[in-house]
């Protein structure tokens, strides 16, 4: 599949799911995962990062994008939308762990552009992850809310990091479905 064929399927899949198409979303979120894991492993090669951040990247950019697909303008191409969402876990990731220094000229256009409005309000976020299940709402609390690794969010929890991302995972699939129940 050319790059030209991903864009178009990934634009049609997301437009489709923001037209509330459950199943072009999960076919997106399925797609789009491979090339997320790609592009978080050539980041954290880059900048030093350590390999095992690469999961706990593409969960949170997961979860980004998620929580954000409403900024997606459907005129744009979604390639360059996901790539800065990549950018900005792993600048998250380098900046919690505070053991990396990354050159900001990288970054230069990243942190320049204006970020879309939020059109989701965050009590209305709220209130969708606290309609999630106890052990679930933990693990979005500690990983995306708090920003933990997977590995400190796994010995708060009581939990192995796999259980921690396949709970993650799950969370967000729930949160996919219970944002598109929700009332309109």
């Amino acid at each position: 599949m050319t790059r030209a064929d991903r864009e178009s399927e990934w634009a049609a899949d997301m437009r489709a799911a923001l037209a509330g198409d459950a199943d072009a979303y999960r076919h997106f979120l399925q797609s789009v995962t491979p090339h997320l894991r790609a592009m978080a492993r050539s980041n954290c090669a880059k900048y030093g990062a350590p390999a095992s951040d690469v999961e706990d990247i593409v969960q949170e950019t997961l979860l980004a994008i998620h929580l954000k697909r409403s900024t997606w303008d459907p005129v744009r191409p979604i390639t360059p939308w996901i790539s800065v969402i990549v950018r900005n876990k792993l600048i998250d990731m380098l900046r919690r762990s505070a053991r990396h220094t990354v050159p900001i000229d990288d970054f230069a256009e990243v942190l320049a552009a204006d970020e879309p409005a939020d059109d989701t309000p965050a009590a209305q976020i709220g209130r969708l992850i606290g309609r999630l299940k106890d052990r679930q709402r933990a693990v979005v609390q500690a990983v995306s809310i708090e920003g933990c690794t997977t590995r400190e969010a796994a010995a708060r929890l009581s939990m192995s990091e796999t259980g921690v991302r396949v709970t993650l995972h799950r969370a967000l699939k729930a949160l996919a479905t219970l944002q598109q129940s929700k009332p309109g």
